[in-house]
């Protein structure tokens, strides 16, 4: 609860001081060690989020659990893109398929398409960041083997960082892209 209110009154600062509008994009994260996978190419469609999740305004949780967002802490990129090429760069680093976010932009077809629908992508009040929802592989000609999983990832934050808030989600992607290329792939 702390956290929270240290987050609104750095949020109130920030605005008393001019109202300067502040963009935070997701940093990137360490080289992670090679999965194997039995595809050689991955089409991630688009990441289908919340609608809290999907605007542009930096949602966290509040103390009395309601979602709570300040005008002026947005995020750099569509959340929806920014989500989607991120998975489809920790995957691409993760493993030796060839992965590019849909549209396809290859003459030949890929062997999966990866579907990720999220139910929760939320900075909690408690300073847990929580991403949950479920993922499904698809076979494109029948030959892959296709998958339907849930996942349930957090990650901590520091409720006085809008950075930190930005660094854990990004963490949460490529723990999600790890677990779709063990799991899924």
């Amino acid at each position: 609860m702390t956290r929270t209110l240290l987050f609104a009154a750095a949020a109130a600062l920030l605005t008393a001081c001019g109202g300067e509008t502040l963009r935070y994009d997701l940093p990137p994260t360490r080289a992670a060690d090679r999965i194997p996978v039995s595809v050689g190419a991955v089409e991630v469609r688009d990441v289908s989020l919340p609608l809290y999740a999907g605007q542009e305004v930096i949602f966290t949780e509040g103390p009395d659990g309601a979602l709570r967002s300040d005008d002026n802490l947005l995020w750099a990129d569509d959340p929806g893109r920014s989500f989607t090429e991120g998975l489809a760069f920790s995957l691409a680093a993760q493993t030796r398929a060839r992965v590019a976010a849909e549209p396809w932009p290859f003459y030949d077809r890929p062997d999966v398409r990866l579907d990720v629908r999220v139910s929760r992508a939320l900075p909690g009040r408690d300073g847990i960041f929580r991403l949950s929802g479920q993922y499904f592989v698809a076979s494109n000609d029948g030959q892959a083997r296709e998958v339907a999983r849930r996942f349930d990832l957090q990650a901590p934050y520091d409720g006085r960082s809008v950075a930190s808030i930005a660094a854990a989600k990004s963490q949460l992607i490529d723990e999600l892209a790890a677990r779709i290329a063990r799991d899924g792939l």
